[in-house]
C-alpha cells in the first residue's frame, strides 16, 4: 500500500470516528516514515537511537491497541513484550535490532501483518 493510500485511509478513520487525532498522527507518522526496499527506513545519523516505539494497530478499526515509547536500553524487553502481542513478532532478533541501535539506524524497523490476531505490528527506532 503506498503511504498516500495509508494517509487516505487514516483519514477515512477519523472521518467515522473511530480513531482519535493523537491515533492518526501516529498513524500519519508511520506512514510518512521514508524506506528502502526491505521497507526498513534508513536513517543513519552519528549518535544512536535513544527510544524504542511499539505500535499495535487493530487492523480492522485502525485504532491502536498497544502505543508505547521506552528508552532503547529496554529493548530486549520491549521485543519480549511484543512477542507476546503477535506471534509474527519472531521474525526480527533482538541481535538484529542492536545491530540497528549500534548503526545508528533509526525508524521503522519491523511491520507485521498479523491475520490471526487482525493486527498490525510496528516498531521504531526513534531519537
Amino acid at each position: 500500500m503506498t503511504s498516500s493510500d495509508e494517509r487516505l485511509r487514516v483519514l477515512k478513520l477519523i472521518e467515522e470516528g473511530k480513531i482519535s487525532a493523537s491515533e492518526a498522527v501516529s498513524m500519519l507518522d508511520a506512514a510518512s516514515k521514508p524506506e528502502n526496499e526491505t521497507g526498513q527506513s534508513t536513517v543513519v545519523a552519528n549518535e544512536p537511537p535513544r527510544y524504542i516505539h511499539v505500535l499495535v494497530t487493530d487492523m480492522d478499526s485502525g485504532k491502536a491497541r498497544v502505543n508505547i515509547r521506552m528508552p532503547i536500553n529496554l529493548v530486549n524487553t520491549g521485543i519480549k513484550m511484543g512477542a507476546h502481542l503477535s506471534t509474527e513478532i519472531n521474525v526480527l532478533d533482538t541481535n538484529q535490532i542492536n545491530d540497528y541501535i549500534k548503526r545508528g539506524i533509526t525508524g521503522q524497523v519491523l511491520d507485521v501483518m498479523d491475520d490471526d490476531e487482525g493486527e498490525r505490528v510496528q516498531i521504531f527506532l526513534e531519537k
